[in-house]
């Protein structure tokens, strides 16, 4: 009940403020499990809440990020059960669409003695069109990522990702932005091996 109450207090204070402070704008950014190479922009300030499945990460998230430049970005995801940290951040090296190349870290939990993924990746982004692809380190091993988005307009995406290794998983998805402010990214994940998959961003 405890924990209800505090994912309950927690989610009418992210609708609040963006209500009250308009945040940044809803855009049809991101996929559904992987990172992305393009960045927040500088300044803009995001706040999500996330509820999924356990097999996949931390069952309740909220999630903050910020573009502290037009080539940087960090995000902190904050999960309730269990309680944990996770951080990540973002140098994009190209950021001319269509062409996107980024660098950086996810998934680095501290408080749960997760050490950091580091990751590459490509993206060549058109209007309608977005193709990713790239590579991260997790544990001792290398694993792929990919993905392709088809924003319809400024309000649907359709969008599916992949990433390689055991727990992860591929996920097919929409992005739908009910107002300016405010968007929905339901989707379904297909995980290929026993374990967990962790929230890459």
């Amino acid at each position: 009940m405890r924990l209800q109450r505090s994912i309950a207090s927690s989610f009418l204070a992210v609708v609040g403020s963006l209500a009250a402070a308009q945040i940044s704008f809803a855009t049809t950014k991101g996929l559904s499990q992987i990172v992305t190479p393009d960045l927040q922009p500088e300044g803009d300030f995001s706040l999500s809440f996330q509820a999924q499945s356990k097999r996949i990460g931390n069952p309740y998230e909220l999630q903050g990020e910020l573009g502290l430049t037009k080539w940087a970005e960090v995000a902190v995801f904050k999960g309730f059960q269990p309680n944990e940290l996770i951080f990540g951040t973002e140098l994009g090296l190209i950021q001319h669409e269509p062409y996107l190349l980024s660098v950086g870290f996810v998934n680095w939990s501290p408080h749960s003695h997760v050490d950091p993924q580091p990751f590459i990746e490509a993206g060549y982004y058109t209007e309608h069109h977005k193709f990713i692809a790239g590579a991260t380190h997790v544990d001792y091993r290398n694993e792929a990522i990919v993905g392709y988005a088809y924003d319809l307009n400024e309000t649907w995406r359709a969008q599916v990702d992949f990433q390689s290794g055991s727990g992860n998983s591929s996920t097919i998805g929409v992005t739908c932005n009910l107002t300016r402010d405010f968007q929905v990214n339901p989707a379904i994940p297909f995980l290929e091996r026993k374990g967990k998959a962790r929230r890459s961003g």
